[in-house]
């Protein structure tokens, strides 16, 4: 078991891998540096390993689908994540390191946006979007996350070893700070530089399809995180169009003792009914997403025990 494994996933980053690497292991002697190749088609894999990381493999595309791979295959005490794209500077990873080993973090962010993010970037609608899901994401799940979406974090054992990947792409970011924050772990916060991309390398990054399917997995965990939030208000929603259309036909009962638009009664009458539904499908599955968070930290609690031991044996040999 590694005491630091640096994850580094990989889609044809042969201008930059190599620097990415090299600073890994100047910032980290101690880490294994492992890179994640996912069907380069240029010599990001011979660059990598001339530089002198550990490859390996992930043949189903998507960046969800290599964290899930890496996640699987790697043992560490602590783990950092980055991408291989050199836009993060690797001399932040000891403190991130830091705040894992020593102050029991989670998960640290390596957070932009607080920094050169809005200067460096040069794609103005990623600089919209990423205001957009920290905004969302903050709100919905009442937390303060300040960088949603960065491709820079450290993690504990516990972390990874939990940590459903549901998602395929570039979500998977999302996802990551959505777990933490349902599951009440502690998230550490490290402010890092961020810098452009060098001239010859392009981002994998679609702007409007990988937007859309962020905006998609927050609808979906927000659903699955907090039902009884997200069906109460399709309940609300139900129960003010049946009240719309209710209230002229009671006025002209009041007025004619007469139902003249009785069509419109009975559809006002199935609407509210499944309003009233709606309203008990969140209570329940509230109800069955709060016996998952219990199973959660019941397997949670199990992996940092095994950790424990694990260390505690360690310094018992030494």
């Amino acid at each position: 078991m590694d005491k630091i494994a640096v994850l580094i996933p990989c889609y044809n980053e042969e201008k930059t891998i190599a620097k990415v690497v090299a600073d890994a292991k100047a910032a980290l002697p101690e880490a294994v540096v492992y890179v994640y190749d996912n069907n380069s088609t240029d010599r990001t894999v011979e660059t990598a390993q001339a530089a002198g990381a550990v490859i390996r493999h992930e043949y189903v595309q998507g960046k969800g689908n290599v964290i899930r791979r890496m996640f699987r295959e790697i043992e560490a005490s602590c783990y950092i994540m980055v991408d291989g794209d050199d836009t993060y500077p690797m001399e932040f990873a000891p403190q991130m390191v830091d705040q894992v080993l020593h102050y029991n973090a989670d998960m640290v962010v390596g957070d932009r946006l607080s920094s050169t993010y809005f200067s460096e970037n040069k794609r103005p609608f990623h600089n919209m979007g990423n205001s957009l899901v920290r905004s969302s994401i903050n709100r919905l799940f009442d937390c303060e996350v300040k960088d949603i979406m960065t491709g820079f974090r450290a993690f504990s054992y516990g972390f990874v070893k939990t940590f459903p990947v549901l998602s395929k792409g570039f979500e998977i970011e999302t996802e990551m700070t959505i777990h933490a924050v349902y599951n009440h772990m502690q998230i550490g916060n490290v402010i890092v530089d961020y810098r452009d991309r060098p001239e010859g390398s392009v981002s994998k990054l679609n702007t409007y399809s990988d937007g859309f399917r962020v905006l998609g997995t927050i609808f979906r965990l927000y659903r699955d995180y907090k039902p009884f939030g997200f069906f109460s208000i399709f309940a609300l929603l139900l129960a003010a169009v049946s009240a719309l259309f209710f209230v002229p036909v009671l006025l002209e009962y009041l007025s004619t003792g007469l139902v003249l638009k009785f069509p419109t009664l009975i559809v006002c009458g199935f609407v509210m009914l499944a309003a009233i539904q709606s309203f008990f499908a969140g209570l329940m599955l509230s109800n069955m997403a709060q016996k998952n968070r219990r199973d959660f930290e019941y397997r949670f609690n199990l992996v940092c025990e095994k950790e424990r031991r694990r260390r505690d044996k360690k310094r018992e040999k030494k």
